[in-house]
């Protein structure tokens, strides 16, 4: 594997680090916002959700300029956005002003769904693109769990009112990070052919490597794929010959926040405490999330471009049934009345649940969205499959507050029901990627 291609891979999936530090750090914070800004719960989900509107946005509107100016300069803005908003937040003298900071903190993190899994997927020959493109994944729980702890470290230093400000002001220093290392990133490649820079393309491959050994006939496949001739890059998208990836990409991405796995992300100090927990068990116990999610998220991405991206699913699917299962039980059996063996039971049965997404899920989606579509859509489609996980993530994030605080039992049921859902789709629809070039995925879809 050279040189350029893993720095370029680090360097991108940076932006996912930004991702998930942003998307966990209001999980330490929402007691505070409550208290600060005197907020009901439905208000409140509305604030931790002001986010997640921007995601949505970040998401959808990414792809044409991803296309037009580049994925590489695309990154350049999102870095400035994650700076500006996590020092605004920090800063935020009003309820408002917090809400704007937030919000360009989620078109932040929108934007880098879509265009750093689909960067590192156009700059990676196929035998390493799923290893590659995962390291985003990676990265954005290696930032959760870096949120998490940061949250738990503040928590320690008794800093009172101020306290939840230095949780949001410390991502200012990796998205600074994040702004000057992007300058030793190329181009992607892919991109480059779109814009008829053929030279500037093939020094890039000659630098990450190609799938066939020629970068001349790595350029040709490209431009087969774009097929310029009879296709624009401006064509319509939502066509009845792109409906295949369409509909896998939308499936994929509702399926991954119907699991519930945001509500967590948002929420597990919240959650630990209805089961029983004292908040600074709490903190500790969600540090202990983050840090399972990094270690089998680490264990997927060894082996996804040798065990096969459906596979990882499957198992993934299968443990989210049983853990949910078991948390809506305790929930169901416990209520409000939790003892130590009910509170074990919900935090054992939510490590399993978080292994299982970093397992499944969570390894396999960007790196799925990445692939399925043709190059000459490929930025519109990954933002499509980033539009729906978001309003999903905004729905199930909003609601989560007030439906938990009715019946957590009820909740995780639900939420157990979606992944017996989302099994029956992988075993008999999703299509197995693994080990194909982008281009060959394209004609095995039926995609000329």
């Amino acid at each position: 594997m050279k040189r350029t291609l893993i720095t370029s891979t680090i360097v991108a999936a940076l932006g996912g680090l930004l991702f998930g530090f942003d998307t966990a750090v209001i999980s330490g914070t929402t007691q505070w916002l409550e208290e600060v800004f005197d907020l009901s719960k439905f208000w409140l989900g509305f604030t931790v959700a002001s986010a997640l509107i921007g995601t949505i946005l970040g998401s959808i509107l990414v792809g044409r300029p991803a296309d037009r100016v580049g994925r590489r300069n695309v990154l350049f803005v999102l870095a400035v956005f994650y700076f500006v908003s996590a020092v605004g937040s920090a800063l935020a003298w009003s309820w408002i002003s917090f809400l704007v900071f937030r919000f360009l903190g989620g078109l932040a993190v929108g934007g880098a769904s879509v265009v750093s899994p689909m960067y590192i997927a156009e700059i990676s020959p196929a035998r390493y693109r799923g290893r590659l493109v995962a390291v985003t994944q990676f990265n954005i729980v290696f930032g959760i769990l870096l949120a998490f702890f940061s949250n738990y470290l503040i928590t320690q230093l008794n800093l009172g009112t101020i306290e939840w400000r230095w949780m949001f002001g410390v991502e200012a220093v990796p998205a600074a990070a994040f702004f000057f290392l992007l300058f030793l990133n190329p181009y992607s490649p892919r991109w480059l052919v779109t814009q008829a820079r053929l030279d500037e393309a093939r020094r890039v491959l000659e630098k990450c490597g190609t799938d066939s050994g020629s970068i001349e006939s790595e350029i040709r496949e490209i431009q087969a794929s774009l097929d310029l001739e009879h296709h624009s890059l401006q064509e319509p998208f939502y066509t009845k010959k792109y409906r295949k990836p369409i509909l896998l990409a939308v499936a994929i991405a509702m399926f991954n926040q119907l699991s519930g796995i945001n509500a967590l992300m948002y929420y597990a100090p919240h959650i630990f405490k209805m089961a029983g927990a004292g908040a600074e068990s709490a903190m500790l116990q969600t540090v202990a999330v983050g840090g399972t999610n990094l270690i089998f998220t680490m264990a997927a991405l060894a082996i996804i471009d040798f065990f096969g991206r459906k596979r990882l699913m499957i198992v993934g699917s299968i443990g989210y049934i049983l853990s949910l299962g078991s948390t809506a039980w305790a929930f169901y059996s416990f209520g409000t009345e939790f003892t130590s063996a009910g509170s074990a039971v919900v935090l054992i049965s939510l490590l399993v649940f978080i292994a299982s997404h970093a397992f499944g899920q969570g390894a396999v989606i960007w790196v799925f969205i990445s692939e399925i579509f043709p190059n000459r859509v490929r930025a519109r489609g990954q933002a499509l499959g980033s539009f729906t996980h978001w309003l999903m993530a905004a729905l199930i994030s909003w609601t989560f507050p007030v439906i938990a605080d009715l019946s957590g039992g009820y909740t995780f049921a639900f939420y157990g029901i979606c992944m017996i859902g989302q099994l029956l789709w992988v075993v008999f629809v999703m299509p197995e990627t693994k080990g194909i070039s982008l281009e060959k995925i394209q004609k095995k879809l039926g995609i000329e």
